[in-house]
């Protein structure tokens, strides 16, 4: 965002995003113009903000690292008041869409796209979701990646998937240690699909999932078990073996399903292996 002096000595319009803005243009009318380059109406001051940002990323005045414009500058481009556009980007910060930077800044996230698992927290409260509803959808939603990591998985996501698989192994003294691993097992999985959208998915989903098991993992009995079925379902997934990788990662979650039921009920599940598989 910069201004610089008209030809009268007065200031030029604000450039936003690298854009400049055509002189003689005011400032209502900018803040119109912002306005109805959104296709949705927003319900508050905040989403105005919102919407706003969402506009300038689809038109490509901002882009993944960019740092937006301060608050003051927000304010006069969406209309709304400086506490409005705070709530805004605390709104941004939330959908992980900007990140703040001490010192820097507010900029365009720029890793790869992440889910914020609260919100799903909050709708299973609201909603009811079941043990089983949530089982089904993870189940379903990652036997399906794990066939597209098998067969689009680059050397060295194969590489970060074995380095997970080695560390479990090096922590089946430490249950917490040992889940922290086995989740970023599963991420590193899904990253590996090539699909942004289901890695964010799986991403949010494990981290309901790594909320409630950390709670019962010290009562898991047979680690090297569950640390067996990931180096297998990392072996199909070395092998190119979508439809074994696939297999593999159902079975493996069809146990660790059995395993939380289990633990939760402060008891080992039979047979041996299956109360130590984890998510």
């Amino acid at each position: 965002m910069s201004q610089s002096p008209g030809p009268s000595g007065g200031r030029r319009a604000p450039v936003f995003a690298g854009e400049p803005i055509d002189r003689g243009v005011s400032e209502q009318r900018v803040r119109d113009a912002a306005w109805r380059q959104s296709s949705r109406t927003p319900t508050s001051a905040a989403e105005t903000v919102v919407e706003h940002v969402r506009t300038l990323l689809e038109r490509g005045a901002l882009k993944a690292g960019d740092r937006l414009p301060p608050e003051r500058t927000l304010a006069l481009y969406t209309g709304v008041s400086r506490s409005s556009v705070r709530v805004g980007l605390r709104a941004l910060a939330t959908m992980g869409i900007i990140q703040s930077r001490h010192g820097s800044g507010t900029f365009i996230a720029d890793g790869p796209p992440a889910l914020e698992s609260k919100p799903l927290h909050f709708l299973a409260a609201l909603h009811g979701f079941t043990r089983d509803e949530m089982f089904e959808a993870r189940r379903l939603l990652e036997v399906g990646v794990v066939g597209l990591s098998a067969r689009r998985a680059t050397g060295e996501q194969v590489a970060a998937i074995a380095e997970e698989v080695t560390s479990m192994f090096a922590s089946l003294d430490s249950p917490l240690d040992f889940l922290r691993h086995d989740i970023r097992f599963h991420r590193a999985v899904a990253a590996a699909s090539g699909n942004p959208i289901l890695a964010s998915l799986v991403e949010m989903l494990s981290e309901v999932f790594y909320e409630r098991r950390r709670e019962t993992v010290d009562r898991a009995c047979d680690l090297k078990e569950s640390a067996e079925m990931h180096r297998r379902i990392y072996m199909a997934i070395r092998q190119r073996d979508a439809a074994g990788a696939g297999e593999a990662m159902n079975r493996h979650l069809q146990l660790a399903y059995e395993a939380q039921l289990s633990e939760e009920r402060g008891r080992v599940a039979e047979p041996a292996g299956v109360g130590g598989a984890l998510p």
